[in-house]
């Protein structure tokens, strides 16, 4: 089953691959999150 994630996750997590203060690596460990999903969530931002 997949899991969902609220607006509000998937715009800290952008806002964080946006910075560019940390990997994308390290925002995906942060947050629990798969690295591809991270890098979709930044293009949409």
């Amino acid at each position: 089953m997949r899991k969902k994630y609220s607006s509000g996750i998937k715009s800290k997590v952008a806002i964080e691959a946006i910075k560019g203060d940390k990997t994308i690596a390290e925002i995906s460990s942060s947050f629990e999150v798969h690295r591809d999903q991270v890098q979709k969530w930044k293009k949409t931002a």
